[in-house]
């Protein structure tokens, strides 16, 4: 029954799109702010992860089109319990904007984790951001301790190798730490590489080209022996922009091309397909060839995605432009021109259709995630909100199985509960998985959930009520109001003749949730209640995640739930 399951769903759930194009985004679900770089033959993606554990998702590959997730650089608790800190974080806190770069045999990843302080005193936290620096020599692992930077302020760091063996941390300074009026500026420093330590003096680079908001997220670049300062502005919205400007050295002064941004969506309609594009970095191909990786939000609902953020790949090209006016002589000016980057040079504009980039390496499109828990390590797709408490799951205690153990903390905030998942990867999808359950105690549960904060989710599960065994919807929806105070809604009924199994099932089409089970082994299904698919929209940093999860609601106990198989595929539309 496995094996058909397996097959049955990859072959409906891979597309190939064309021998010709290949579609947006490349890499589907919740993976924002991507950092990209090549190395030979081979390419390499990082993404933030926020309080998510293992951090700093990476996939890897060929032709830019196909990419698969080989590792993760935060993928030890010890390397997520001091100073960089993923243990009690607060939501939309942890791993934010990583840098990916090769040298001499050596991947860095440099990037920053966003803290607030637990303080009684103050229930807002007191924020600690800390820039530091993990290392491997095989970018699927294992990755060093962090390397914490000290004196580096600020958020979103790059890394610099120059050809003169001289290496420099990039960063962006918090607002009102350059300038009386707050806007932030990038700044540039040396940074001693054997010793992780900024030595020299510090330099302000640039406050950015426009609008001079949120100017962030630098990536520096050498080409013809000029230096190219790539940056976010105008925040992660609708206004978010790439901006670039030049320098003859690495100090600058930078100037800003005439042409910025070179990638945005603030001048399109909120109906068209993508908004918010940004934050990006650029690659060079083997053959001169460039492109561009940009986070931005599909517009599947209401102008938002239950995906939040997701990374997108954008053709390049360099054209020049004139810079000044120089005079040659009393009598004659000449132009000075400089070569820019040109983004999407055909439309100016992220596409969901692209030509691809190796002819050769057709797209194959695939949503489907299949886990029969037969091997003896978690696949990688799986991921924690926060480093799990001990003993949260074990796949070897029952032979083909996930069992999941009831701990007493529910989705709370800064909480560590027995819940974990992986990115939804489309709107519409069918998600369901086969459950072993028999709770002793009461207000004891386990089942499914689909999540995007701590107080914002839908779990679908068993209960133990005095002597029934019941079926509940809890949907805690996303509100202006403060989490705390609302109340989730929740729908249940009595399971009849509950023998312990139960295919549990969430279906989206045509604009709503469905909650099904199946207590005959899916040969039918009850529908026990129906929701608008918008209420987990991610109106910012993060998408969602689909999982599983079991409480004994603030009671101890030895419970466990044993999954045996768990199923998602996404619908893709062209």
């Amino acid at each position: 029954m496995r094996l058909f399951l397996f097959i049955y769903w990859t072959t409906i759930s891979a597309l190939v799109f064309g021998q010709q194009t290949f579609i947006n985004p490349i890499i589907p679900g919740g993976y924002p702010d991507p950092s990209i770089c090549r190395v030979g033959d081979d390419f390499y993606i990082v993404n933030s992860s926020f309080e998510y554990f293992p951090g700093l998702p990476i996939h890897h590959s060929k032709d830019l089109v196909n990419w698969k997730l080989i590792g993760y650089g935060l993928h030890r608790e010890n390397q997520a319990s001091g100073a960089v800190n993923l243990i009690d974080v607060q939501q939309n806190g942890g791993i934010h904007a990583p840098t990916i770069r090769y040298n001499n045999g050596i991947f860095y990843i440099v990037t920053t984790n966003m803290y607030d302080q637990v303080d009684p005193a103050n229930p807002n936290g007191v924020n600690q951001n800390t820039n530091f620096i993990i290392t491997a020599s095989d970018p699927a692992g294992p990755w060093s301790e962090p390397h914490i930077i000290k004196g580096a302020p600020g958020i979103d760091p790059d890394l610099f190798f120059d050809d003169n063996g001289k290496v420099y941390f990039v960063g962006t300074h918090s607002p009102g730490d350059i300038t009386a009026n707050g806007i932030g500026a990038i700044w540039i420093q040396e940074l001693d590489i054997d010793n992780w330590k900024l030595i020299g003096n510090r330099y302000s680079l640039w406050e950015g080209a426009c609008d001079k908001n949120h100017t962030e997220g630098p990536h520096i670049y050498k080409r013809n022996g000029k230096y190219y300062l790539l940056v976010a502005e105008g925040g992660t919205g609708h206004h978010h922009a790439v901006m670039i400007a030049v320098s003859d050295h690495i100090f600058g002064p930078y100037q800003s091309s005439l042409r910025n941004p070179i990638l945005t969506s603030r001048h399109l309609s909120r109906y068209n397909w993508v908004h918010s594009t940004g934050h990006a970095d650029l690659v060079k191909l083997h053959d001169d060839r460039w492109y561009m990786v940009a986070l931005g939000k599909r517009n599947d609902r209401d102008g938002h995605s239950n995906m939040g953020r997701e990374t997108h790949l954008i053709p390049v090209i360099w054209e020049p432009q004139i810079m000044r006016w120089q005079q040659v002589n009393n009598d004659k000016w000449e132009p000075v021109w400089v070569d820019f980057p040109v983004a999407a040079p055909e439309t100016g504009k992220v596409e969901r259709n692209n030509p691809l980039p190796y002819k050769d390496k057709p797209q194959k499109y695939n949503t489907l995630f299949f886990d029969d828990f037969d091997d003896s390590v978690l696949k990688k797709d799986w991921s924690f909100r926060r480093v799990p408490n001990p003993n949260t799951y074990s796949l070897s205690a029952k032979g083909g199985c996930l069992r999941l153990y009831l701990k007493p903390q529910t989705f709370g905030l800064r909480e560590r509960y027995s819940a974990m998942g992986f990115t939804q990867k489309e709107s519409d999808f069918e998600f369901e998985a086969k459950m072993k359950f028999s709770p002793k105690k009461n207000n004891e549960e386990s089942g499914i959930t689909i999540y995007q904060k701590d107080f914002n989710f839908i779990h679908l599960t068993v209960q133990k009520q005095g002597k029934e065994h019941i079926i509940k919807l809890t949907v805690h929806e996303k509100d202006n109001k403060p989490a705390l105070s609302l109340s989730p809604f929740i729908k249940s009924k009595i399971l009849p003749k509950y023998n312990g199994q139960i295919i549990l099932k969430i279906t989206s089409r045509d604009g709503f949730y469905s909650y099904m089970y199946s207590n005959d082994n899916g040969d039918s299904f009850t529908t026990l209640w129906q929701t608008p698919d918008n209420i987990l929209l991610s109106l910012g940093y993060t998408g969602a995640q689909m999982g599983v999860y079991a409480t004994s609601n603030g009671k101890k106990t030895n419970a466990y739930a044993d999954f045996d198989w768990i199923r998602y595929k996404g619908i893709i539309k062209e």
